[in-house]
């Protein structure tokens, strides 16, 4: 626990420190481009002071994962390498994230296995490089599998778990962003933390569509049709009417308010429906996910479509509306609430209720 919030404390002020430098770069009094030819001065003043420092220290990482290198070079690794990795992020020069985190983790545990629990050479230096990846790249599994397969210890499971968790909590509540969003952020990208599933990408047409509605016959004239609707209460919330012909097949469309238009004509009484309306609707099918018929009408406009057979479509099969999208939608978030609720326990003889939660 201790390694995983001193490796979260050391993601959270690398971060900081990357955009830090790259803050200080867009206050200086020259020209963007000059910008990489500065951080290389400091990356090579770095170097000078501290040779080790420089590179992708894959040497240094394994020296520290074998427990023999000196306290002066793990502290001048980690304070070294820790500043000129920032400035030549900072600077706009092309750099990796993956073996500098790596080399900066093995030092904060080369540094921690002088006042932690001995439990051998580079125990520390390992869970603390698996922590770093958690904490710094917000990728806590990725960094308990980057360290199992690089040792193949499965002893070290539950330590780098533990860790990488605790690393990833700290800079979660600490930072808005993590080292690899925020870039993005700041050139106007909207970003989420939170990653799930849109429930549009997982329900599908057949499971929102409406089975029960009104269909007029293509072959109606005006005045049959006036007269049916006329008679007919459940058309109020339906917008728009399916044709279909003797057989029950689809043969176009008409919205409410196109039927409307036409039925004020009275020139039109006796014109066929089916030679008035749309004969090439834009359709959707059952086993399409929402997220594609969402897509869809933004791309056609209309937020209403016939759903059809696809090995068929002149066989209709129901009818989605926006309408419905917005209620599978609702759906999913009631269900959501449901499976977090916490359930209360009365106890029958007084005291205040217990909170448990649902799956126990």
């Amino acid at each position: 626990m201790i390694c995983g919030l001193l490796a979260g404390a050391l993601s959270a002020l690398l971060t900081l420190a990357v955009y830090a430098a790259e803050d200080a770069f867009q206050h200086l009094p020259i020209h963007w481009m000059w910008w990489p030819a500065v951080g290389g001065l400091v990356v090579g003043a770095g170097g000078l002071i501290f040779p080790q420092a420089l590179g992708v220290g894959y040497d240094t990482i394994g020296a520290l994962l074998q427990g023999d290198v000196a306290r002066s070079v793990i502290l001048g690794v980690l304070l070294v390498k820790s500043i000129i990795w920032a400035v030549s992020l900072g600077s706009g020069t092309s750099g990796g994230v993956l073996a500098p985190l790596l080399m900066m983790g093995g030092a904060l545990g080369g540094i921690e296995a002088g006042f932690l629990p001995h439990e051998g050479a580079g125990f520390w230096p390992l869970i603390s490089m698996g922590a770093i990846l958690g904490g710094t790249m917000r990728s806590p599994f990725t960094g308990i599998i980057f360290a199992l397969e690089l040792t193949h210890d499965v002893n070290v499971l539950l330590p780098l778990l533990v860790a990488a968790v605790i690393a990833h909590g700290f800079t979660v509540l600490t930072l808005k962003r993590s080292i690899l969003t925020e870039k993005v952020a700041r050139r106007g990208y909207h970003l989420s933390r939170e990653y799930s599933v849109d429930p549009l990408e997982v329900l599908f047409a057949r499971e929102v569509m409406r089975t029960q509605l009104v269909a007029l016959p293509a072959e109606s004239s005006l005045a049959e049709i006036h007269q049916k609707l006329h008679s007919n209460h459940g058309q109020r919330g339906q917008y728009l009417y399916p044709l279909i012909d003797s057989e029950n097949r689809l043969q176009g469309v008409v919205t409410r308010k196109h039927l409307r238009h036409l039925l004020e004509g009275p020139h039109l009484a006796d014109a066929k429906l089916g030679a008035l309306a749309e004969a090439s609707p834009v359709v959707a099918y059952p086993d399409e996910p929402l997220r594609v018929v969402v897509n869809r009408m933004a791309e056609t406009g209309f937020t209403r479509f016939p759903v059809v057979d696809p090995q068929d479509e002149h066989k209709l099969l129901g009818m989605i509306s926006l309408r419905d999208l917005l209620g599978a939608r609702a759906r999913s978030l009631t269900e959501e609430r449901k499976r977090e609720r916490v359930l209360r326990i009365r106890v029958p003889f007084g005291g205040e209720p217990a909170t448990v939660p649902p799956d126990e």
